[in-house]
């Protein structure tokens, strides 16, 4: 029975990937950085652990207690919205932290396993907005651009140990608590000089008519980067995703 690891499983993404697995016989390791065991239904299969991807002794004391895995997912992450001139240094400083170095900081701490056993399998989840540029999320993108390319050279790394990597691409997701996360971290939306770009992006936003993500989406590419040694390098989730994907070819 194999065993997957996955970051931020108290909600949306990680939670539907974590189910997911779950559902196929899986042994799943679903980390949080406050653990609650309540979100996922009990199993025998199923364990839960504190983990604070910018803490280094939390991501020791994590990998350690979850012993050998076969597949780690790097999901936790969080938004922000931000005109380019306002988001403030610390905020970038933030989100760089989580979604960037930390990613890193965690498949570091894994991949000396998967190297040794000559096995496993690295998924990043990051975005589709990597993929065309939006306005308001320079930093957020940025961030996550760089994990993109972080994980496209690894890859090339680890092949010769029979070690896979992969990116997951997901498109917008209303239905997930993103978007309110990521309010905590909104600077500048109020400034008069981007006033009328901040009301086009947000009106856009609440079309619903517009292609979204759904978790399902996500869950089923991240299964299918894990299971499918063939799969591409970077698989789109949602139907919005694919397009962008289409688009830029």
């Amino acid at each position: 029975m194999k065993t997957v690891l996955i970051t931020g499983c108290s909600s949306g993404f990680g939670l539907e990937i974590a189910r997911y697995f779950l559902a196929r016989d899986w042994q799943v390791i679903a980390t949080m950085r406050t653990p609650r065991a309540d979100v996922l239904p009990p199993s025998e299969r199923l364990r839960v652990l504190a983990l604070d991807v910018t803490d280094p002794e939390s991501i020791r004391q994590a990998v350690e207690a979850a012993g050998p895995i076969d597949v780690l997912v790097n999901n936790a992450g969080f938004g922000a919205a931000s005109p380019a001139e306002l988001v403030p240094i610390a905020t970038v400083r933030e989100i760089f932290e989580t979604n960037t170095f930390g990613t890193i900081a965690l498949t570091q701490a894994v991949l000396p396993q998967f190297r040794q056993r000559k096995a496993g399998v690295v998924v990043n989840v990051t975005s589709s907005v990597t993929l065309k540029a939006l306005p308001l999320i320079a930093a957020y993108r940025a961030s996550k651009a760089a994990v993109n390319a972080f994980t496209e050279s690894m890859a090339m790394e680890l092949e010769q140990f029979g070690v896979r990597a992969h990116l997951v691409l997901p498109g917008r997701a209303p239905d997930t608590r993103f978007a309110e996360n990521a309010h905590a971290h909104m600077h500048g939306l109020d400034n008069e000089a981007y006033a009328g770009l901040v009301r086009d992006v947000f009106a856009q936003f609440q079309d619903t008519s517009a292609p979204v993500t759904q978790a399902q989406d996500v869950a089923e590419a991240v299964w299918h980067a894990a299971t499918d040694p063939s799969s591409p390098m970077r698989i789109p989730a949602g139907a919005d995703a694919k397009a962008w994907a289409a688009e830029v070819g």
